[in-house]
Parts: structure tokens; C-alpha cells; sequence
């Protein structure tokens, strides 16, 4: 079917084009933009007057695997949702399990250096489920340094990995801290041999721990000048909390020098993982100036009282998921340091949305409205809602153009070297994917908050996958799966 969206005010950050502009939508993608245009016979014409029409938002960061998780991200403007941080592994396996269930929104995955050490190390093999990946991030039989061999096997199971599909290498390195940092810059000259990016979690910063063998963002930063890689720094805004100046300025400074560093942020003062992972040990957050009270668990929405209750919980269920308060939003300091990490140049927005959870254990469903009980971080249904809403609604601190440039263009332009298909992705033209969000640029807004983190955002009035409308009039529509899979291309 053909669309024909009338009157709205066209965001195309590629060209830089903001005014008002017809866009007709053909099979899967944007056939035409311009005044006044004729619908075809049997179009269907939507009336866009006073909404802006723009590329659908590209979340380089998401661990949702669900057709939940992808409805909450679709009523937060997402299009495509891709877990590049974490990946999962085997990638093939992962692809196929997607396809088999359908997907309302496109999804891809990066290699997993987690998974991949876990088998050589610990003899963990990946069964690409996010629950449990959860699980092997608080096993520290895989967080030890290699020894040479080891480290060849791993690297080629990644290669492997790479060749089948993967978006580039996830490396949550912040869960394996005191790991040799060579093992670092050989992940990254292979990412740079196979021209594909990698996207890492990084260890600790010198200022939270002095004993770390190198400082996480000094060490990216590095790394990319040492091999030429593309390397993306995943969440600035959590990883380094009240030293965000500090890390923003060293990136920057790689920037300048020719690294090829790229970053991402979200609008949240809290994070989410695995209740075993290495920065929640008690004395790794007494470092950075928190306490087991800081964290709370998703599941049952204890908040910690002590070290002792942390150490119990680690111990008993090393993958229960957790809350991480690492910012206080309601502290105007604190909100800055948001606001400036979201504000860095050429900084993208990505959600580090969670799975959504029941009490019966289960991660999906296929209801909608969603079942009551869900528990997962609000981000996962209203980081993008949520950054529209402090950075273009309230503080003017982005035009719409900025906005879509950040959430859209950019991080498809990360994918754009190990996935030619990704070009057709982030922007508005003519031959681009008809990928697109239509919002309600004075009531977008989200509603999901710590206690009710699956409330769903509000203003997206039409969200189209590859020109299937998955939003029509701000209503889900729960028949609609068109996600396909955004492979690598890795030769």
C-alpha cells in the first residue's frame, strides 16, 4: 500500500531540510518529498498538519529481544532496535530466533566478546538469550586475563562471529575490569582489519578506582588512536558519572587528534545489570562514592539495606537484575551532568533498554496492553521521549533538525561501512528506507518512571517499518512484525 503523508513539517537531518513538505511512502520506501503532491490511486492519505514527519530513531543500544520490548521502543519513536554493546552469540542463532518470532521493529546484534570469552574460559556455551547473558556477566570464572592461546581462540570465535553477520564486537569490559588492556587493543585491530566497529562498556574510570590497569576512557580513546578502529563509547553518562567533564574532554581531544570515537548517552541518573556484575561489589561502589543502598532490585523492588544483604544477593543469583542510582535527577548539579553528556558534540542517544519481566519469570508477551506486573528500567520505553522532551521541548537546547540528526542519522552513519544497508537508514529522501516517526512535536513525552517503567510514551502519532505502519493515530498495531534483520557485511 501507499501512503501519502500531507503537511507535516519534514525533518531530514541528512540534507538539513526543515519545512513543511508532503512524503509518499511505496514499497518499504520514501518515493517522493515535495509540495503539493498528488496521491496514487488507492493511497492512503494522512493528514500530518501541524506534526513533524522525520527518519525513524536507530537505538545502537538495546537488549530488548521481544515483541514487548520492541512495542514499548516503537511508542518511543524507535525503528530500529539493536543490541550492540552486549550482542548475542551465536549471532546466527540470534538472527534466526528473531525472524522466527517476529519483530515490530528491525533488530541486529554485535559479537559478543563477553559470550566469546565465556566459552574459551569458562567453558560457558552461548545460547543467545539475553537471560541468560545476565547470567554470565556475574560469573567470574570468564573475567580473568587470557593466557596467549586463549586469547587467539576467543578473538577467532569473534572473527567467526563477524563473518556471519555480526554489527561489529560488543565488549562489556566494565564486567571484566582488571583484564590485560592488551587484550583490549587486539579486539580493536581486529575490529579495524575487519572494518567493523566496536562497542564497549568501559572499566573503570582512574578517579573510581586507582588500581584499574588503565583508565576506561583513556583506554578507548587509545585504542582507536593506536589502530585506526571505529570505537564507540557506550553510555558516557553512566560510566562516568560526576567525571563526565573530565571523560568528555579526553574524547574530544582523541576527536581532534583523528581517532574515530564516537559516543552515546541517555537521559536517566540510574542504570541497570546484573546484580553480580563486577562495579556492583561494595567496595567497587564505596569507590565510586555509593553504597549497596544505591542499588534496588528490579524484580522485587528491594532497595538494599547493606553490604552484607548485596553479598547474599550476588551470591545466590549472580543475573537477577538490578537498579544502579548513580545520579540524583532531582539534583539540579546532577541534571546538568545529564544534560551536558546528551549536549557533547556528535553525541547520539541510545536506550540500554532492559527486558521487561513478570512475577511468573517470564521476559515477552504478546498481549497489549501489556499484562500488569511488567518490571524492567523506564528507559526501555522512554529514553528517546524522554531526551525530545529536557532537550528541544523544555531547554531548547536542540532544534528538531538536532534532535533527529542525533537519534536518527548519526548512529545509522556508525553502521554504515559493516552494513551497507544501514545508509538507506537516518535520513529522509528519496530511495531511504520509509523507516519513519510522526510526533506531536508540543505533546511528545515520557510516562514511564521507576515505579511504573512500562508506561508508554506519549506523541508519536504514526510510526511506519519499512512503510508498514506499526503506530496509526497513536494506537499500536498489534498485527504489525515487519522487522527484518540489519546484518554485517564483513568480507
Amino acid at each position: 500500500m501507499q501512503t501519502l503523508l500531507r503537511g507535516g513539517r519534514v525533518i531530514d537531518p541528512a540534507g538539513g531540510f526543515d519545512g513543511t513538505a508532503d512524503v509518499l511512502v511505496a514499497e518499504g520506501k520514501v518515493a517522493a518529498v515535495g509540495t503539493a503532491l498528488t496521491p496514487p490511486p488507492g493511497a492512503k492519505l494522512i493528514d500530518a498538519t501541524g506534526l513533524v514527519v522525520g527518519p525513524g530513531f536507530v537505538d545502537l543500544h538495546s537488549h530488548v529481544h521481544s515483541v514487548a520490548g520492541h512495542r514499548l521502543q516503537a511508542l518511543d519513536g524507535v525503528t530500529t532496535a539493536l543490541d550492540l554493546e552486549a550482542g548475542l552469540m551465536p549471532v546466527e542463532r540470534a538472527y534466526a530466533e528473531a525472524a522466527a518470532a517476529g519483530r515490530p521493529l528491525h533488530f541486529g546484534f554485535s559479537a559478543s566478546w563477553g559470550g566469546a570469552r565465556a566459552q574459551v574460559l569458562a567453558g560457558i556455551t552461548p545460547d543467545a538469550r539475553i537471560a541468560s547473558s545476565l547470567a554470565v556477566l556475574g560469573n567470574p570464572r570468564w573475567q580473568r586475563s587470557s593466557s596467549p592461546r586463549e586469547l587467539a581462540a576467543w578473538l577467532s570465535l569473534l572473527e567467526g562471529e563477524l563473518a556471519a553477520g555480526a554489527l561489529g564486537i560488543g565488549v562489556l569490559m566494565g564486567y571484566a575490569p582488571t583484564t590485560e588492556p592488551a587484550e583490549f587493543r587486539a579486539v580493536a585491530r581486529l575490529a579495524a582489519k575487519a572494518g567493523a566497529p566496536t562497542f564497549t562498556h568501559v572499566r573503570e574510570l582512574v578517579e573510581m578506582d586507582p588500581a584499574t590497569p588503565v583508565d576506561g576512557s583513556t583506554e578507548i580513546a587509545t585504542a582507536a588512536a593506536e589502530t585506526g578502529a571505529a570505537m564507540h563509547h557506550c553510555h558516557v553518562n553512566s560510566t562516568s558519572g560526576r567525571h563526565v567533564d573530565r571523560v568528555l574532554h579526553t574524547l574530544e581531544e582523541s576527536r581532534q587528534a583523528g581517532s574515530r570515537v564516537t559516543v552515546e548517552a541517555y537521559p536517566y541518573g540510574a542504570g541497570s545489570t546484573a546484580v553480580g556484575a563486577a562495579f556492583i561489589d561494595p567496595e567497587r561502589l564505596r569507590l565510586k562514592g555509593l553504597g549497596p543502598s544505591s542499588v534496588i532490585m528490579v524484580e522485587t523492588g528491594e532497595r538494599i539495606a547493606d553490604a552484607a544483604r548485596l553479598e547474599q544477593l550476588r551470591a545466590q543469583d549472580p543475573g537477577a537484575p538490578c537498579l544502579l542510582e548513580f545520579l540524583d535527577e532531582d539534583d539540579p548539579r546532577d541534571l546538568a551532568l545529564l544534560r551536558q553528556a546528551l549536549a557533547f558534540p556528535d553525541a547520539v542517544v541510545a536506550s540500554d533498554a532492559m527486558p521487561v519481566f513478570w512475577p511468573d519469570g517470564s521476559h515477552d508477551s504478546t498481549r497489549w496492553p501489556l499484562p500488569p506486573g511488567g518490571t524492567t528500567h523506564p528507559r526501555t520505553a522512554g529514553t528517546f521521549a524522554k531526551t525530545l522532551r529536557l532537550m528541544v521541548r523544555e531547554t531548547g537546547a536542540w532544534t528538531w533538525l538536532d534532535a533527529f540528526r542525533r537519534c536518527s542519522f548519526l548512529p545509522a552513519r556508525i553502521l554504515d561501512d559493516v552494513a551497507p544497508a544501514a545508509r538507506a537508514k537516518g535520513h529522509l529522501a528519496v530511495g531511504a528506507d520509509a523507516d519513519l516517526v510522526v510526533l506531536d512535536p508540543a505533546a511528545v513525552t515520557d510516562t514511564a518512571t521507576y515505579a511504573d517503567p512500562t508506561r508508554p510514551s506519549r506523541g508519536v502519532r504514526h510510526l511506519y517499518v519499512s512503510g508498514v505502519p506499526v503506530v496509526s493515530d497513536g494506537a499500536l498495531q498489534t498485527e504489525a512484525l515487519p522487522g527484518r534483520p540489519l546484518r554485517g557485511a564483513v568480507v
